[in-house]
């Protein structure tokens, strides 16, 4: 026996919440500050919402929308930029995850994917940091320079005088430790804020472990900072 249906010309209801279904299943929708919310049966929480596609005709998207706003329960928006824009713009994800350190890279058509970002930098400079402090073993380890790239500058900047009778630094790797600065290129006892630049004139090489050789020379006290340019040039 076919159930009968009834299609009425159904102008509203006074009431702020009207429920769809009769069973655990139901679902209701409410008028909450303008707006629709799909709540269910019994209105005591939010039920989820299906559809084919998703239109937002506003410029934002809001993800935790009901955020207390404190602690770590904060709203996250997506939002479209205000200006700059010249056509329709689609961003296709990723089909996976990625993997630990990769970013989101494009292809131009708006297909992102991951990739892992290049150990040093094509056209341009990356800087190392590395702090030289009075009691330090020797060799004092830098950092690795990767491969195809050459070192254009290293700057010394003297933080703290060392006080030694003729403390020294040289930076170069195992086996040629002056490569990239000799003993006689910095004076570790110089004024504070006294900077040696340093130009090593070397041609573009393989991945090296650069190392700081220091001599204390009896100093207790002193301190200072080594940045090392690199990259990898066209």
């Amino acid at each position: 026996m076919a159930i009968p249906r009834i299609i009425s010309d159904f102008a509203g209801t006074a009431r702020s919440l009207i429920q769809i279904g009769l069973t655990t299943a139901a679902a209701a929708l409410k008028s909450v500050s303008g707006g629709i919310v799909v709540r269910d049966k019994g209105d005591t929480a939010d039920a989820p919402l299906t559809a084919s596609e998703l239109r937002a005709s506003g410029d934002a998207i809001k993800i935790n929308s009901d955020a207390a706003g404190s602690g770590a329960d904060w709203e996250y928006s997506l939002e479209r930029p205000a200006t700059g824009m010249t056509g329709n713009v689609t961003l296709v994800l990723p089909p996976d995850q990625g993997s630990p350190g990769q970013v989101p890279t494009t292809d131009g058509a708006g297909n992102l994917t991951w990739q892992t970002p290049s150990t040093g930098t094509s056209n341009g400079l990356l800087y190392d940091t590395t702090t030289l402090s009075y009691g330090d073993s020797t060799p004092l380890a830098m950092f690795t320079k990767p491969a195809s790239s050459n070192v254009p500058l290293i700057k010394v900047r003297i933080v703290t005088p060392f006080n030694g009778t003729a403390p020294t630094i040289s930076i170069g790797i195992t086996g040629t430790t002056s490569k990239y600065v000799t003993t006689g290129q910095v004076d570790l006892k110089a004024a504070a804020g006294t900077t040696f630049d340093i130009d090593p004139g070397l041609p573009i090489d393989g991945s090296e472990a650069l190392i700081i050789t220091y001599n204390a020379d009896s100093s207790s006290a002193g301190e200072a900072e080594v940045l090392t340019f690199y990259g990898q040039p066209n």
